[in-house]
């Protein structure tokens, strides 16, 4: 971690702490060092450049990999990869994610396994928890079309997932999408109307002027430029937001582990706190 303040809650449960970022080639020897297993969950997702999203999500894969190649007997890697890698063409963060990906291939002794989940949500999730939220008053924006589709994934079956590669021989040097098991993916309308079972009440989609989300990208990039504060929503973001098929298949990963998510979309809606 970079700031130990802000782990307290970590250290009373007796999670042991290594102060260190992804450029601490000592940190991270340090914190492989005695594992069987390492999770390498960081990633910057907002930025403005490919540059931003290189510096972690490329440059910090690759020191984490050259920290793990220098240990005499190095850890398993579970690499937290994206969805969005399967189109590295659409914007700088998925293109990162699959040079991400890439590096791996140049560590065949390594033992390593990466996964690529959907959008994920859950506690103290920041992207699809305000989507839910909205939906349970009545109403959500889409900034595609409405019949693009999705899969989704719970926090907790992605968490089972992680535990399921440790040791699966069958799922080494592979990569696996992930996703609830949900058949062809979801709508917004499906989503809507699940939701809407779950909050009883109708849920009405608002699909964002095209013109209006143009604008708004167009001008956080532009402030970022200014400012040097990276901004979520950027036209390389919208690309992402609006690609029509961002369905998954489970059944490589499920063979290759015997994981099966458990989690479907309106019980795990259910158990949110709205």
């Amino acid at each position: 971690m970079r700031d130990t303040r802000k782990c307290a809650h970590l250290a009373a449960l007796g999670v042991e702490l290594i102060e260190g970022d992804l450029n601490n080639s000592a940190a991270l020897q340090q914190l492989a060092t005695g594992c069987t297993t390492v999770v390498h969950g960081a990633g910057a997702v907002r930025g403005n450049s490919q540059a931003d999203f290189d510096a972690i999500n490329v440059d910090g894969t690759a020191h984490l990999l050259e920290a793990l190649d220098q240990l005499t007997a190095p850890p398993q890697l579970i690499h937290l990869s994206s969805l969005a890698a399967r189109e590295p063409a659409l914007s700088y963060y998925a293109a990162s994610k699959r040079r991400g990906e890439e590096l791996l291939r140049n560590y065949p002794h390594l033992q390593w396994v990466a996964l690529r989940p959907p959008a994920v949500y859950g506690p103290g999730d920041t992207e699809m928890l305000p989507i839910f939220r909205t939906m349970k008053m009545g109403f959500a924006t889409v900034p595609g079309t409405p019949d693009a589709r999705l899969s989704l994934l719970h926090v907790d079956d992605l968490v089972t997932a992680i535990l399921c590669c440790a040791g699966a021989a069958d799922a080494q040097h592979r990569v696996f999408e992930l996703g609830d098991g949900h058949e062809h993916g979801y709508s917004w309308v499906e989503i809507a109307a699940i939701a809407g079972q779950v909050f009883d009440r109708h849920v009405k989609l608002w699909q964002v002027p095209r013109a209006l989300l143009d604008t708004v990208a167009r001008l956080n990039s532009l402030l970022a430029s200014i400012t040097g504060r990276a901004p979520m929503l950027t036209p390389p973001k919208l690309r992402e937001l609006r690609h029509p098929d961002w369905v998954t298949s489970t059944q490589a990963f499920s063979a290759a582990t015997g994981w099966v998510p458990t989690i479907t979309l309106g019980t795990g809606l259910q158990a949110l706190q709205l």
